[in-house]
């Protein structure tokens, strides 16, 4: 009963995710996210983000994985499990003798599995797919010599941004011949991303300049995985595959400014041609028994012919040139249990992990790939009964690798409370 009570309110806090992106509230924060749709959020839940952010051939009863709609087969009969996660980042930002730092935390994650019939399950869940939040500035010393017409005072400039994609799913799986599993999920992408610059004169009797542009977005998909288990001894090894479509986006972009004070016009992007990228993973993965898993991912989608870089809102149009490209990941995750039966240690039973990861963004600047690598860090807590408990996972990465690029270091931390629970025992009586 008290996991059902933990479920319950979880599904009210996930209530207002779609709202924590507005007035100003940053989902996610760093000068890169100016383009496009923002960063791509990770995707999967804490326990995926312990062990390098790996997936496609998890099949782990203990947890959901939301990686590979085919995974959700693996399970008790019976049981029903959720995960409800919060993720936060501290990123330092340098460029030359420019530093800058910023601080986040929001929620991560909702996602619940049950049973269906025989061997099917089901799962629905929501999640962040990218984050923007950006504010830039710089200030523009002038004299009254250098201009012909009255004196505004210094300029400053600036750019900033908020919000972001949300993405809402619910699939299915089925297994066949105990070794086979196939999933479909389908996956609906909803937000609202709000850009633009201001201009600000010294001189107060000269009114300051904002012009921008509200971008709302939706767009559906659907994504496809497999899963197959070969028994070796006393281990099993998994391949896994998945593929996501590509999303045609459609919505509204309003273009605005405050001289004069009015929307300059409201843009459908239907006309547009945008589209969010697909994506091809692959993975393969060991178990040996209930002791210790490894797993290898590769991870390749096309956004070269997204368009963002010809339609107002989504292209950058400061210093550096933006275009659309493909996305690659390298992912590889390692846990183990000492003795997950250990009546006198309590720290036997929880499960170790330890990860790495290299992401090639969708989009390239001047030309050149947008790199992001890390080690990841985690650890599972058991608690009460049935294969409940916390997941910790800690990621230590750099982004931006070029001399010319804003170098960003950070340390992400996710927190997933992992709820299990039979729904559908029937009670017996003697």
């Amino acid at each position: 009963m008290i996991n059902r009570v933990i479920v319950a309110a979880a599904s009210l806090m996930l209530a207002v995710l779609p709202l924590s992106a507005q007035n100003g509230t940053y989902n996610g924060f760093s000068p890169y996210s100016v383009y496009g749709v923002g960063d791509l959020h990770p995707a999967g839940t804490a326990y995926n983000a312990s062990m390098g952010g790996v997936g496609i051939a998890t099949r782990n009863k203990r947890f959901v994985n939301t990686m590979n709609p085919a995974s959700i087969t693996a399970r008790d009969s019976l049981s029903v499990m959720a995960d409800f996660g919060v993720s936060g980042k501290f990123s330092l930002f340098t460029q030359g003798d420019l530093k800058s730092s910023k601080t986040l935390m929001n929620i991560n994650d909702f996602v619940l599995t049950f049973p269906m019939w025989r061997k099917t399950a089901f799962m629905v869940g929501i999640q962040p797919f990218s984050d923007t939040g950006f504010s830039m500035s710089y200030l523009d010393k002038i004299t009254s010599g250098e201009q012909s017409i009255g004196y505004t005072g210094n300029r400053a400039y600036g750019a900033a941004g908020d919000g972001g994609l949300n993405q809402f799913y619910f699939g299915a799986s089925a297994l066949l011949w105990n070794r086979l599993s196939i999933g479909a999920q389908y996956n609906l992408y909803f937000g609202t991303i709000s850009k633009y610059s201001t201009c600000t004169f010294g001189d107060a009797s000269y009114r300051s300049q904002t012009l921008g542009d509200t971008l709302q977005v939706r767009a559906h998909s659907a994504k496809f995985g497999l899963q197959y288990e070969q028994p070796i001894g006393t281990g099993k090894l998994t391949v896994g595959a998945t593929y996501r479509m590509k999303a045609k986006v459609s919505g509204y972009a309003i273009e605005y400014s405050n001289v004069p004070e009015m929307d300059l016009g409201t843009h459908s992007l239907d006309e547009d041609n945008i589209t969010l990228g697909d994506e091809l993973g692959l993975g393969l993965a060991y178990r040996k028994a209930d002791k210790w898993s490894l797993e290898f991912d590769y991870l390749r989608g096309d956004w070269t012919d997204s368009n963002f870089d010809a339609v107002r809102g989504f292209r950058n149009n400061g210093a550096y040139s933006f275009n659309t490209s493909m996305t690659q990941s390298f992912r590889a995750g390692f846990e183990i249990t000492p003795n997950r039966n250990d009546i006198r240690y309590y720290f036997k039973r929880c499960t170790y992990r330890l990860g790495a990861y290299m992401d090639q963004s969708y989009y390239q600047v001047d030309g050149q790939n947008l790199t992001s690598a890390g080690i990841t860090l985690g650890v599972t807590l058991p608690v009460f009964q049935g294969y409940n408990g916390i997941t910790f996972a800690l990621d230590l990465g750099q982004r931006g690798f070029g001399t010319a690029f804003v170098k960003e270091k950070y340390m992400g931390f996710h927190i997933g409370f992992n709820i299990f629970d039979i729904w559908f025992r029937k009670p017996q009586y003697q």
